[in-house]
Formats: structure tokens, C-alpha cells, sequence
């Protein structure tokens, strides 16, 4: 036999094995980075889908919601209080100016014009007018042997007005006046044409006399017209004529 023979062949020694212990703690060192970056990412953007947890945010296709306006309630009615006697407060004396002197001046002030008197009455007569009898036709041959007033009445349009009523009133020669005729029946004065005749002579007089046109139911249509009668056979005829306002 071979002294070599008598050697055992070596025995192979068996490799490490991983224990269940080992496996465990690779586990739970792998589990505890994941969760250390888990929340590392959670902690960088919160808003996640893997957060369980994400912060509120406004929706942007989220419905308008409604806001509820409060209903305001009508003001009440407030009582006036009817106060009794109150105390007149005393006015304090207020403070008198000084009157300034007045300036002058060397151009006369002008006359103010006295405003239009308006018609009140339907007829406005002209001024009366003394002339020569012998003027009208019918007295030609009067001469001076005679006075009186005549004179006609006339619409807007300068036409003759028949049929209104002429009055003549006041005194004359000491004795009281009070005729009436109506326009028309003289006709030498135009087609309306009155007339009336005083005396025979001559006299003269002032604002005794007046005449007045009248409407047939005796409503005056126009204002009293006194009347100066003169001693001259040039101004023996007073002429009056009125015209419609």
C-alpha cells in the first residue's frame, strides 16, 4: 500500500448560507428607504394623487356656489313728538354798518317811462277835436249860432258800427245834461255818425260834459269822455270818434 493511500481526500467546506434574519433586516432596510422617499415626494409636492391626504384647493370646474344676501328690513316708522312750549332763544344784537357816502353823479337820472295802460273797455275814443260847425254839411249855414259834439263809432278794420247807444251827460250852461242817440243816424259824420246839439250860442266850458258809448241793454262799452267846449265859432263842433280795442 501506498503511504499516500492512507491520506483522507479533504472535505469541502460548505459555503455561508443566508440566515431568515438576514433576509429580514434587507427588508426592512429596503421598506425604510421607500418610505423615507415616499414622504420626501409627498413633502415636495403634497398635492399627489398617492397623498391620502392632499391639501384643500379651489376646484376651477367646481359650480359657482350661491351667497345669501341678508333681507334688509324696512326702516319703522318713528313717532313725531308734538313739543309743547319751547323756549324762544334771545337774538343776539347783530352789528349795525356805517352808511358809506353816496357817490353822485353830474348826468341827470332819466325819466322811467310809465308802462301802457291796457284797454278794460270793448271801445277807446279818440282825443276829442273842436273845429268849425260849418265843416259838416247839414250846418254849412249855421254859422255861429250853434254848438255841439258829433262823431262816428268804428270796428278794428276802420268800418262803422251801427246801432249802439251815444251818451251825453253832465252840466252845461248851469242846467244838468243827460241825452242819448244811437250811432247811425247822422250820417254826414260817415255811416255811423251821431250827433248832438248844445245851444244856439257859443260858450265855453271844461271837463262838465262827457260822453259814453253804451250797448243797447245800457252796458257801457267804453270809458267816460269829458269834454271842453269853447266860445269861438271856429271850435263851436266837438268831435269824438271811438274805435273797437
Amino acid at each position: 500500500m501506498d503511504k499516500y493511500d492512507s491520506l483522507e481526500a479533504p472535505v469541502r467546506k460548505p459555503g455561508p448560507r443566508i440566515e431568515v434574519w438576514d433576509f429580514l433586516s434587507v427588508l426592512a432596510m429596503l421598506v425604510t428607504l421607500c418610505l423615507a422617499g415616499y414622504f420626501v415626494i409627498l413633502f415636495m409636492n403634497p398635492s399627489l394623487f398617492i397623498n391620502p391626504l392632499p391639501p384643500n384647493e379651489a376646484n376651477p370646474y367646481a359650480p359657482p356656489t350661491f351667497t345669501i344676501t341678508p333681507i334688509q328690513l324696512e326702516a319703522t316708522w318713528t313717532p313725531t313728538t308734538i313739543g309743547g312750549w319751547t323756549q324762544t332763544p334771545t337774538l343776539v344784537p347783530t352789528f349795525t354798518l356805517q352808511a358809506s357816502p353816496t357817490g353822485f353823479s353830474l348826468v341827470p337820472p332819466s325819466k322811467t317811462p310809465s308802462p301802457t295802460k291796457l284797454p278794460t273797455t270793448a271801445f277807446s275814443p279818440d282825443n276829442p277835436q273842436a273845429i268849425s260847425s260849418s265843416l259838416i254839411p247839414h250846418l254849412q249855414n249855421a254859422g255861429c249860432n250853434w254848438q255841439g259834439v258829433g262823431g262816428s263809432v268804428l270796428d278794428t278794420n276802420n268800418s262803422d258800427i251801427v246801432g249802439l247807444v251815444v251818451r251825453i251827460v253832465g252840466t252845461y250852461n248851469g242846467k244838468n245834461i243827460n241825452m242819448t242817440t244811437v250811432s247811425g243816424v247822422n250820417p254826414d259824420y260817415g255811416r255811423s255818425g251821431f250827433e248832438f246839439m248844445l245851444s244856439s250860442t257859443p260858450i265855453t266850458s271844461r271837463d262838465q260834459l262827457y260822453l259814453q258809448l253804451l250797448d243797447q241793454a245800457g252796458k257801457p262799452l267804453s270809458e267816460n269822455v269829458y269834454l271842453d267846449t269853447f266860445n269861438e265859432c271856429e271850435k263851436n263842433l266837438v268831435l269824438v270818434r271811438f274805435k273797437k280795442n
